[in-house]
C-alpha cells in the first residue's frame, strides 16, 4: 500500500524519529498527569462531583493560560524549540513532583490547582512547539502523512498513559500521588530524549532568535497584532481553525457527559465506573489510529474540506443515534466515532494551517489554534455544566452537539462551493 510505504520512509528520517520520541514521552506523561487529576477531581470517595464542579476544574486548569497562548508562541518563535522542549519538560517534572506532595499533605483545593495549572501552563509551549517543528523534519510532499501519524501516535501515547495511570493507581491502591510521579519520571525522560536532536535543527531560523527574554517580551504585543494580521491573510487557515474548534466544542460537551454518565449513571461504584471511562478513552484513541490511517488516503481523493465535510456529516447522524439510548455500549460505539472524526478534522487542519502559513509565524498560529482548542473545551463544559442534571443524561445536549456539527458540515461545503479547488 502506498500509505505504508511513505510511512516506512518516514520513519527513515532520523530527526522525524527524534521528534516523535519526544512527542511520545511527553504527551504519555500528559496522559498519566490527567488521569491523575480526573480521578483525584471527579473519582474520589469522599468527593461529590457535579458538572459544575467539572466546569470548574477545567477553567482553572485551562483558561488562565489559553488567553495568554499567543504571548507563549511569540516567545515560541523566538526561542530555540530544541530547549523549549528540554527545559519545558524538565520543568514540567518538578513542577509535578510538587503536585504530588500537595496530592499528600491534602492541602485547600486552590492550592492544588495552582499547582496543575503550572504544570499545564508549560503545555502550551510544549505543544504548540511540536506541531511548529514538524515541517522542519520532513518535506513538503509527506507533510500530510506526517501529521497523521505525529499528533495521532501522541494522542495514542496519551491514551496508553492513562490507561498505565488506571493500572499503576489501582496496583498502588489508589494514590493519585504515585500516579503523578510517575508523569513526572516521564517529563523527565522526554525533556533528555530531546538532547538527541541539535539545539538548531527546529528552528526558527537564527536571524529570528532573540536570546535575550527581555527583548522578546517586549516584542510580545506587535508580535501578536501580526501573526493576527498573517493568519486572516490566510483564509484557508482561518476556516479550518473555525469548523475544528466547533468541533472540539462538540467533543468537550460529549466528554462531560460521559465523566457524569461513569459516575452517578451507570455503576454504583467509584471504581467500576473509573473503569469504564478508562475503556471509553481506550476506545476512543482506537478512533484516533483509525483517522491516522484513513486521513492520508481520504485527503488525497476528497481533498481537504471533502474530509472534514465528511467528518463532520458523520458525527451529525451517528452521535445522537448511539448517544440518545444512554447506554454503555453504544457509547463505546460513539467514542470511536467521535474519536475517528474529531482526530481527522484534526489532521487536516494541522496541514492547511502548516501549509498555508509562514515557518516565521508558525509558533504564534499554533498557539492561537491551542487557544482555541482549550477555550472551545472549556466553554463546552460550562454549556454542558447549564444543561446536564446529576447523574449526566440529557437529550437537549446530545442533540444540541448534533446540530453543531451538521452547522459544521453545512457551512464546509459552502466554503468548498467558493472555491472548487479545496
Amino acid at each position: 500500500m502506498p500509505v505504508v510505504r511513505d510511512l516506512r520512509v518516514l520513519l527513515r528520517l532520523a530527526n522525524f524519529r527524534r521528534l516523535l520520541t519526544v512527542r511520545l514521552l511527553s504527551q504519555a506523561a500528559d496522559g498519566v498527569y490527567q488521569v491523575a487529576l480526573a480521578t483525584y477531581v471527579v473519582f474520589s470517595p469522599e468527593r461529590q462531583t457535579s458538572p459544575a464542579d467539572i466546569a470548574s476544574a477545567m477553567a482553572v486548569l485551562l483558561l488562565p493560560y489559553s488567553l495568554i497562548g499567543p504571548f507563549a508562541g511569540v516567545l515560541l518563535d523566538r526561542w530555540q524549540r530544541r530547549q523549549v522542549f528540554l527545559y519545558g519538560n524538565l520543568l514540567r517534572a518538578v513542577l509535578a513532583v510538587g503536585t504530588a506532595v500537595l496530592i499528600l499533605a491534602a492541602v485547600p483545593d486552590w492550592l492544588f490547582y495552582a499547582s496543575a495549572l503550572s504544570v499545564t501552563a508549560v503545555n502550551r509551549f510544549v505543544l504548540a512547539g511540536l506541531a511548529a517543528s514538524l515541517p522542519r523534519v520532513v518535506d513538503r510532499e509527506r507533510l500530510v502523512l506526517a501529521n497523521s501519524l505525529s499528533p495521532t501516535a501522541g494522542t495514542l501515547a496519551a491514551t496508553a498513559g492513562g490507561g498505565l495511570a488506571f493500572l499503576v493507581r489501582i496496583v498502588a491502591s489508589d494514590s493519585d500521588a504515585v500516579v503523578v510521579l510517575l508523569g513526572a519520571g516521564l517529563y523527565m525522560c522526554a525533556g533528555l530524549a530531546s538532547l538527541r536532536m541539535s539545539r538548531e535543527l527546529l528552528g526558527p531560523d537564527p536571524q529570528l532568535v532573540q536570546p535575550r527574554l527581555s527583548t522578546a517580551i517586549s516584542s510580545t504585543v506587535r508580535g501578536l497584532w501580526e501573526g493576527l494580521r498573517h493568519l486572516a491573510e490566510r483564509r484557508n487557515a482561518a476556516r479550518v481553525l473555525t469548523a475544528m474548534t466547533l468541533m472540539r466544542f462538540c467533543y468537550g460537551a460529549l466528554t462531560v457527559m460521559v465523566l457524569m454518565l461513569c459516575r452517578y449513571a451507570w455503576y454504583d461504584s467509584e471504581d467500576e465506573g473509573l473503569a469504564l471511562l478508562g475503556v471509553a478513552v481506550a476506545v476512543s484513541g482506537a478512533g484516533f489510529f483509525a483517522a491516522a490511517a484513513l486521513t492520508p488516503w481520504t485527503v488525497e481523493r476528497m481533498g481537504p474540506y471533502g474530509w472534514m465535510v465528511t467528518c463532520a456529516a458523520t458525527a451529525a447522524v451517528l452521535e445522537p443515534a448511539l448517544g440518545l439510548p444512554f447506554a454503555p455500549g453504544p457509547m463505546l460505539v460513539a467514542a470511536f466515532v467521535l474519536g475517528l472524526v474529531t482526530q481527522g478534522v484534526k489532521i487536516t487542519t494541522d496541514t492547511v494551517v502548516q501549509t498555508s502559513v509562514d515557518d516565521a509565524y508558525r509558533g504564534r498560529v499554533f498557539s492561537l489554534y491551542d487557544m482555541l482548542f482549550n477555550v472551545a473545551f472549556v466553554g463546552a463544559a460550562g454549556v454542558a455544566a447549564l444543561i446536564l442534571p446529576a447523574d449526566g443524561r440529557s437529550a437537549t445536549l446530545v442533540l444540541m452537539v448534533a446540530s453543531l456539527y451538521a452547522a459544521v458540515a453545512l457551512t464546509l461545503v459552502h466554503w468548498k462551493r467558493l472555491d472548487p479547488m479545496l
